[in-house]
């Protein structure tokens, strides 16, 4: 299809939500213009107030708005800086004949969509673009003949490219993978050729035939060292992925870990049963997930109080510490050990949202159901990080619960992508379902 404004710089309208998930979008429209509708505004002024990220995403880009120098109302609009376009408030306009006659109800979304078919009109010489992270209202503005897409700046490019941590290698020679078990578990990488282009902390599984050794690539000496099946807090491996999740997250040296994969591979329960192991390196051991209710709906519809709200949302972190504590007798000192730990706060299940703010120093922290997560919550997490702190983000991109988040704009498939090949990072994509096989079968079929 050919473009009628070839040379047009474009219009960018955007809708609440795209300021919501990233208040600094302003900045990465290039030479482009954009209008911000009041509608817009009088939504972003009841988000205001508030500890959570979407409130602090709101008033930053408030913040940032109060700023600028010029006249918003104007045409013009105001400069956004050098190399960059001008924003503009746009005030209500009348409801276009065409919306009133179509669309059931008055709402916010219909009248930021009715100010981008007005500025289409007002404007035929330009490109006016709708800009929402709402699908719903992204297929309204198609139907009306107005382009409309997703906001793109923090997606990944590409699912299929996406770093799963782990190759298999196979017809590697024999004598080589027979230096693994002899010199020590570690052999200089150059003598093992068919390993190409390896990034720090990668794994391998490099087989000839029935004969086969687990290693991972060690970037500070150029070396592959052997990795062992290693229990942990009466949990051990039942793959050579999970062998691998566990080499990551009990090296002290990794101190950002990431495991991705559908339910049931053993993402949180690897990740808390490695947090016990060595709970004597860390003060305190938090175990949070971001609280998204069925439906999009607010925790104000369930009975009881907060407690009884949460639980809900809280009980498949109790679930995974059950079947660690299964894994001992009652009177075994673990499973005793377990109990006293979450009495004395040493072990803290809690909603992400109860945790952030808090200094996180010495902390084995993990984050689970983290695809629920922006780009800018993991941020946040991460750069909260103090000294001798370890963070874990475990998550099933393809089991998203937000909204406005899809398998490449979540928080977890971000991180992985920016992540890859730094030091102190390891990632496991698990694919392999431990759970059970009617669990696995569902998971892959239903």
């Amino acid at each position: 299809m050919i473009d009628p404004h070839p040379q047009t710089a474009k219009l960018f309208v955007l809708d609440t939500n795209v300021i919501l998930h990233d208040a600094s979008c302003l900045r990465n429209f290039e030479e482009n213009n954009v209008a911000v509708p009041i509608t817009v505004l009088e939504e972003l002024d009841q988000f205001k107030k508030g500890n959570g990220d979407i409130n602090l995403q709101a008033r930053e880009f408030l913040r940032q708005l109060d700023h600028l120098t010029g006249d918003l109302l104007s045409p013009e609009g105001a400069s956004l800086g050098p190399s960059l376009g001008s924003i503009r408030v746009v005030l209500c306009q009348p409801l276009d004949r065409r919306l009133s006659d179509t669309l059931l109800r008055d709402t916010p979304d219909h009248r930021i969509l009715n100010t981008a078919l007005h500025l289409r009109d007002q404007q035929p010489a330009t490109r006016v673009i709708l800009v929402s992270k709402d699908t719903n209202l992204r297929m309204k503005a198609k139907a009306f003949g107005l382009p409309a897409q997703d906001y793109h700046s923090d997606k990944v490019e590409s699912f299929d490219k996406l770093y799963t941590g782990k190759r298999i290698i196979e017809n590697i020679d024999s004598e080589q993978i027979s230096q693994f078990y002899a010199n020590g578990g570690v052999v200089p990488a150059a003598l093992v050729p068919e390993v190409e282009q390896a990034i720090a902390n990668e794994y391998f599984v490099l087989r000839n035939g029935s004969k086969s050794v687990l290693a991972t690539y060690q970037a500070g000496d150029r070396s592959l060292a052997r990795v062992d099946k290693t229990t942990i807090y009466g949990i051990s491996p039942r793959n050579a992925e999970q062998s691998f999740a566990i080499k990551a997250l009990m090296n002290d040296d990794i101190t950002l870990v990431t495991l991705a994969g559908k339910a049931g591979t053993g993402k949180t329960l690897l990740a808390l049963a490695s947090a016990l192991e060595c709970r004597a390196r860390y003060r305190q051991i938090l175990l949070a997930r971001p609280v998204v209710p069925l439906s999009n709906r607010d925790l104000g519809y369930l009975p009881g109080d907060v407690s009884a709200k949460l639980d809900p949302y809280m009980q498949p972190l109790y679930d995974n510490l059950n079947v660690i504590r299964h894994q001992f007798d009652e009177s075994d000192p673990s499973a005793q050990r377990i109990q006293k730990m979450l009495e004395l706060e040493k072990l803290v299940i809690s909603p992400l949202a109860y945790i952030r703010g808090r200094s996180l120093q010495r902390i084995f922290f993990i984050v689970d159901e983290a695809q629920n997560l922006t780009p800018h919550e993991v941020k946040t997490i991460i750069t909260r990080a103090g000294a001798g702190t370890k963070i874990v983000f475990t998550g099933d991109i393809h089991q998203i619960d937000h909204p406005y988040l899809d398998a490449l704009s979540n928080g977890l498939s971000y991180l992985i992508s920016r992540m890859v090949g730094q030091s102190l990072y390891a990632h496991i994509t698990l694919e392999r379902g431990e759970r059970s096989r009617l669990a696995d079968l569902a998971s892959d079929l239903l």
